[in-house]
């Protein structure tokens, strides 16, 4: 029987310690709009998310994080899923939604995470696009955050919030909001983090609650060795690596790679391809 992938427990639920990543499958490449089409061309239905999520589902790996709710294709791609594999899939949903101070825009806001309880998310985490427009750094506050957080909670979901500024982990620890994990950038290149490595560790490794990192291998900045095994070798046993693959074999490679860098051992991959036969054995 195969080992399911290492778990950890996030607000009393447990989620494995690898989280399916959406950006290769909704089009967000980080690259350009070449890639970007691409990766829509290559799931233009529900049935092309099929082959991908049931890979990871096979290992144990049966939670996908991602603004799912917002996106119908998306949205209808899970339920797709599930209902094909007879399985549930824990979806950590990050919805955008309107965060201006007006009645009218709490309302609109209070729509997106109700569509997000009707998607059946477990957690429904505020968009970072969303947060870091609440934060003020003269208070090291988030202004009007417990409002949304309590939404989520009324709504029968988990709270959280997505961060690019690190800044909110912090935040949210130092002012108590009802949160349960957070997510962060967090990759050994560096990519879209906005202080130096050695800080965002250290901020990780005093957070309050688990850590979600995401874009692991800087959206292919670096190899899926260098980077997985970087986060896996440095994160906390609580802590998370959200993965985004294009294929089904990608996410083979990626969660071979992860099992020997949790577990100390080379991963049982196949070298790299080259047209110098001399090259290839080195590799």
């Amino acid at each position: 029987m195969k080992e399911l992938f290492p778990r950890t427990i996030v607000g009393g639920l447990s989620l494995p310690r690898m989280l399916i990543g959406t950006n290769w499958m909704f089009g967000y490449s980080h690259t350009g709009p070449a890639a970007d089409h691409t990766i829509t061309r290559a799931f233009a239905s529900e049935e092309d998310f099929l082959p991908i999520v049931r890979t990871f589902m096979d290992n144990g790996i049966d939670a996908i994080m991602g603004p799912i709710s917002t996106s119908p294709l998306a949205s209808r791609a899970m339920l797709h899923v599930q209902e094909r594999l007879g399985r549930r899939l824990l979806i950590i949903d990050t919805p955008i939604f309107n965060v201006d101070d007006t009645a009218q825009a709490r309302a609109e806001a209070q729509a997106v995470i109700e569509n997000s309880a009707r998607l059946g998310s477990t957690f429904c985490l505020v968009h970072h696009w969303c947060a870091e427009q609440l934060v003020n750094k003269n208070k090291g506050t988030m202004d009007r955050l417990p409002d949304y957080l309590s939404m989520i909670r009324e709504s029968g979901m988990h709270p959280g919030v997505t961060a690019h500024m690190p800044e909110l982990v912090t935040y949210c620890d130092e002012n108590e909001y009802d949160v349960e994990t957070y997510v962060q950038i967090f990759n050994c290149v560096g990519f879209m983090m906005q202080v130096e490595i050695e800080s965002v560790i250290r901020l990780i490794h005093g957070a309050k609650h688990p850590v979600m990192t995401i874009k692991p291998m800087g959206a292919g900045r670096t190899t899926p060795y260098v980077g997985l095994t970087f986060n896996w070798n440095v994160l906390r046993e609580q802590d998370m690596v959200t993965v985004g693959c294009f294929n089904e074999l990608e996410a083979m490679e990626d969660i071979e790679i992860s099992r020997a860098a949790l577990e100390h051992r080379l991963p049982d991959v196949n070298k790299r391809s080259s047209p110098a036969v001399e090259q290839t054995a080195l590799q």
